[in-house]
């Protein structure tokens, strides 16, 4: 099997119960690994879909690729999945750092864990060895020091590699995310508060194995060539000199960044504030690298004096700049800074954070929301010191944080009075930091992401910024932004190129230099398959038609395949101005090639196509 062993730990933290599980060869090659092969367990296991997401019936993946730890660059990532406590439907997140490689080299694709304990407790794997621990000397700590307890080095052992819950997990916030150590968060969909409600403080793991390559010769001369490529990749220049902050200054013109809650289309003053300049000559200590990353995309981050200082440790990405930046008009990137460090520490999403209190504020300066409501904190544009409180309440389900800390969607029913109107959100994930308004295919991203609103489910984003072209898959390049002609294809050719890649252990910015058929022999030649081109883009979508239908027996339609009024509002201002995208018509193409009915649920003949004959007769 090469890179993937078919291992899988089993945990029931309920009955304290732990044993291996094998998974098939088919199963490998037809779900691939990472979120494609959790959601395949998550159907094979029965989870009822009507079940609690904060209850014992839930269970919890953490899976890794083929490619992740294999020794090819820019692969160390793995996915963590479960029904999400934010949305009711299929939640996953994607990681980076150096989890994912360690518990390959400890001879495990991943971890399912069930049942709840009644106390908290870690799990500790050391290769083919796993036992639960007593975790009450963590519990309450928060990521950074919760990482520092459990990070004892010993003579001749690997190091220790943490994934680990904060306060904001323990007290089960809607949007808590999974730390891996101190710089690497798989944040999206509420996982933390998963494992907070099963009462699982940490996995600690240590592995001492090698992965081997199925084929030696052909991993060594592609491992060579994506390399080269990488290296000298666009991308790769960029994000190595500026992080993933780049493209904040650039991207304000054209339209694409959020800004005061999706009320203004351009704001360049507070755009340069924010801007990768600023943090390379005002707050840059390092840059770093995941395992086995030549790109370096991370930044490291001090702020030495100030209401805002803060400790040499892990910088804002673009989305924690957009989220508390340009969207709550915190343009000041020491705050933005401080705010990501809390959200670090406590483990909160930043973008459902961030956007969560843009919504509040936007409440507040409507009148919907008063001093009384938000106890007494001025929630105003711009005031840092107020939404740094407000981070605290959330993570601690205080006072008017207790709310919050149900995200924007369910705070929004909550407070009525049109609060719903200045949400933006899709099935109740919030909205990341791009906007649909500047590239249209982005919008329909959105709308029919198999985990809410999301820029990472798919690669549109990448092809209509140019970034992406991919002939041998039907990326053809050359799109228009502010078009909605030809982007139901474009989606639907994207989402299924994204499955495989959510799937690999492959990073984006490393793919963003590579052609498929490279992607093709990295996976032949690390794990012994024999996939085509096609057949790894029918693998992308038959993970893809699985996860949609698993939302649909969580109660997803056609009618939560939608826009929030917030994206469908055109700006008077910025590159994007006047432009909305024409949801309607991409709807249709999309719908026709994905093989969706009038209800929103695959065909029974698509999906018997790729072999999901077992789901279609559920549905």
């Amino acid at each position: 099997m090469g890179t993937q062993n078919g291992k899988i730990l089993e945990v029931d933290l309920s009955s304290g119960k732990i044993s291996t599980r094998t998974i098939s060869e088919k199963a490998l090659r037809d779900y691939v690994g990472g979120s494609g092969l959790a959601a395949k367990l998550f159907f094979d296991d029965g989870v009822p879909p009507g079940c609690d997401p904060l209850g014992p019936e839930n269970n919890l993946y953490i899976v890794t690729g083929p490619l992740c730890g294999s020794g090819l660059p820019a692969t160390p990532r793995f996915s963590v999945a479960a029904k999400s406590p934010l949305t009711g439907i299929w939640g996953e997140a994607n990681c980076g750092g150096n989890f994912g490689p360690a518990l390959k080299f400890a001879g495990w694709d991943g971890i399912v864990i069930r049942g709840q304990s009644k106390k908290p407790v870690l799990l500790a794997i050391e290769d083919d060895k796993a036992e639960l621990k007593d975790a009450a000397a963590v519990w309450g700590k928060d990521t950074y020091e919760t990482a520092d307890m459990l990070a004892q080095k010993s003579e001749g052992k690997p190091t220790p590699r943490i994934v680990s819950i904060g306060p904001a997990g323990e007290n089960l916030v809607k949007f808590a995310a999974v730390a891996d150590g101190k710089h690497d968060y798989a944040g999206r969909t509420g996982l933390g508060a998963v494992m907070g409600s099963k009462k699982l403080k940490a996995v600690v793991v240590r592995g001492s194995g090698k992965l081997a390559p199925a084929d030696a010769d052909v991993f060594a001369e592609i491992r060579k060539s994506a390399m080269e490529k990488i290296n000298d990749g666009m991308f790769t220049m960029a994000l190595k000199a500026m992080g993933t902050n780049a493209g904040m200054v650039m991207g304000m013109t054209m339209g694409d960044v959020p800004t005061k809650n999706w009320i203004l289309g351009e704001e360049m003053e507070c755009a340069n504030e924010l801007s990768s300049i600023v943090m390379n000559e005002k707050y840059l200590t390092k840059g770093s690298a995941c395992y086995g990353c030549p790109i370096g995309c991370k930044r490291n981050v001090k702020v030495d004096d100030g209401p805002y200082k803060m400790e040499p440790g892990a910088g804002p990405e673009y989305e924690t700049m957009g989220s508390f930046g340009t969207m709550c008009m915190i343009c000041n990137q020491a705050a933005v800074n401080k705010l990501n460090d809390l959200c670090n520490r406590f483990g909160l999403d930043t973008i459902s954070c961030g956007c969560t209190i843009a919504f509040a504020i936007d409440c507040y300066e409507n009148g919907i929301l008063k001093d009384s409501d938000t106890d007494g904190l001025k929630l105003t544009w711009g005031n840092a010191d107020a939404v740094i409180e407000l981070v605290r309440k959330i993570a601690y389900r205080q006072g008017f944080g207790n709310l919050l800390a149900e995200g924007s969607k369910a705070a929004a029913r909550k407070i009525g009075k049109g609060a719903s109107d200045l949400t933006a959100e899709v099935k109740g994930l919030e909205a990341p930091m791009h906007d649909p308004r500047a590239f249209h295919g982005l919008g329909l991203a959105y709308a029919m992401s198999v985990r809410g609103a999301c820029h990472l489910s798919h690669l549109d984003l990448f092809a209509e910024q140019g970034g992406v072209s991919m002939p041998e898959v039907g990326i053809e390049g050359g799109y228009v932004g502010q078009s909605s002609e030809g982007k139901g294809k474009l989606v639907w050719i994207t989402e299924n190129l994204a499955s495989v890649l959510q799937s690999t252990g492959l990073c984006y910015f490393g793919a963003a230099s590579l052609d498929f058929n490279d992607m093709v022999k990295m996976i032949n030649s690390a794990a012994g398959r024999d996939y085509t081109v096609e057949s790894l883009m029918k693998a992308g979508e038959r993970i893809w038609l699985l996860k949609r239908s698993l939302n649909n027996l969580m109660g997803v339609t056609i009618e939560d395949d939608r826009l929030p009024k917030k994206i469908l509002t055109p700006t008077k201002e910025g590159g994007a101005a006047g432009s909305v995208p024409n949801v309607e018509v991409m709807m249709k193409e999309y719908y026709d090639l994905r093989g969706l009915d009038h209800k929103g649920k695959p065909k029974k003949e698509r999906l018997e196509a790729v072999g999901l004959s077992d789901i279609a007769k559920r549905l």
